[in-house]
């Protein structure tokens, strides 16, 4: 297997990409693994958060240029590789990226679907795609955009250059940096932080922050309020509200 699941701790799962001899690059079996091993843990209800990484050296250094060198745009269209994207974008629980090395490309992309990145200080970002003559193609204008603003993402996208972690916190498109070597125990300390609260509001704030910044403010105002309300009827609502008034630490079991 190209990509692994392993546990990261109590409702933590840790997926790693495991293709060092080709620097991770996304080929067709490792997007297939991704999209199975993700659509399995959304309906895992003992999973309450996700840390996607690489190795210690390189995140995901994008597509195998080789796979699509020769290719038409008919063969790209067969490929359907947005079926294969789709589970994790529509991944409805917390998910943290933790980076190491390159992140480029549709690594990148891929880092940009988590909810969180956590980047070691030599980790380098980049969309290079217009220097092979192509361009993002997993929602690297999109996300990035989103992310950091049009001036910021035209600079990456239109040069194609590396930018450092540092640039990329300053410029809001990683959550934090921390020394190389503490990177996945920061992301899984994170991920166990996320997961002893409420599953349920954890991943609806999940679902508002991503459906809500596309909205009119006032139509996102409206679906928050919906959500909050709908908050009462859980019971880890009714739990974390009585342990709080009596002092206690709130046992979340997720309905």
């Amino acid at each position: 297997m190209e990509v692994l699941l392993e546990s990261g701790g109590e409702h933590v799962a840790l997926v790693r990409i495991n293709r060092p001899e080709a620097r991770n690059a996304l080929n067709g079996a490792v997007r297939e693994q991704l999209a199975r091993i993700f659509a399995d843990l959304a309906g895992n209800e003992e999973i309450r958060c996700v840390v996607l990484t690489g190795t210690e050296k390189v995140f995901a250094a994008g597509a195998d240029i080789r796979a699509m060198a020769d290719a038409q745009p008919v063969d790209m269209m067969l490929r359907a590789s947005e079926r294969n994207w789709a589970p994790i974008k529509d991944f409805p629980k917390p998910l943290i990226a933790a980076v190491n090395g390159f992140a480029l490309g549709g690594g990148c992309e891929l880092a940009m679907h988590a909810d969180m990145i956590i980047a070691g200080a030599g980790a380098k970002f980049a969309q290079p795609e217009i220097k092979v003559g192509i361009i993002p193609g997993a929602g690297g204008t999109q996300r990035l955009l989103r992310a950091v603003g049009k001036f910021k993402a035209m600079k990456i996208l239109l040069t194609g250059e590396m930018i450092s972690a540092q640039d990329a916190e300053a410029m809001g498109l990683v959550t934090e940096v921390v020394p190389d070597g503490e990177v996945l125990d920061r992301a899984l300390a994170l991920a166990h932080a996320v997961a002893l609260l409420p599953p349920l509001a954890a991943r609806k704030i999940k679902e508002l922050v991503l459906q809500g910044g596309d909205l009119p403010l006032e139509a996102a105002l409206v679906m928050e309020r919906n959500a909050f309300q709908l908050m009462f009827a859980t019971a880890d609502q009714k739990e974390g509200m009585q342990a709080f008034i009596e002092k206690r630490p709130p046992d979340f079991v997720g309905r």
